[in-house]
């Protein structure tokens, strides 16, 4: 046993396992340790998908309503059913309507009085009055509302729709 001890005693760390003298200047290249011929079957690669053009979620952003509601038809809502507007009050459409989703957004000017923002939803043909005034930030629009007429409706304040 004291031999045992003794031989491992005067044992160091192994050959390459000290403390290394200097640094390396370059480094070997790893060999191939299989056999030097191809193999039996080539790589396979993916097809091409060709490009692909991501496609914006149509709420996202509020754009130019490509199928209506017009702005005429707006002013027809308003003045029509929902009372917003008498029959003798010159109006205008200074902005819109603007569409994400089945939501649409619509500034008025009015003679003599502060520019009406104007909240639709539904068909193109017969849209439904979520809210008009000149703060249409309700709790319907900011809980139901796409994010471009939300972003239109309450992150551009009363009365400052775009364009002002």
């Amino acid at each position: 046993m004291v031999l045992a001890v003794a031989a491992l005693a005067g044992c160091g760390a192994p050959p390459g396992l000290g403390e290394p003298t200097s640094v390396p200047t370059h480094t070997a290249a790893p060999t191939p340790s299989g056999p030097s011929t191809p193999p039996a079957t080539p790589p396979t690669t993916a097809p091409s998908l060709g490009t692909v053009t991501p496609t914006p979620d149509a709420g996202l952003v509020a754009t130019a309503c490509r199928n209506g509601p017009t702005g005429q038809r707006v002013l027809q809502l308003l003045r029509g059913r929902a009372g917003v507007l008498p029959a003798n009050v010159r109006v205008q459409v200074r902005t819109g309507p603007l569409c994400a989703g089945d939501w649409q957004f619509t500034v008025l000017t009015v003679t003599g009085h502060e520019e009406l923002q104007v909240v639709t939803r539904g068909e193109p043909g017969s849209p439904v009055l979520v809210t008009a005034g000149t703060d249409v930030c309700t709790i319907e629009v900011r809980a139901t509302s796409p994010a471009g007429i939300r972003a239109l409706a309450c992150d551009a304040g009363p009365a400052n729709g775009p364009g002002a």
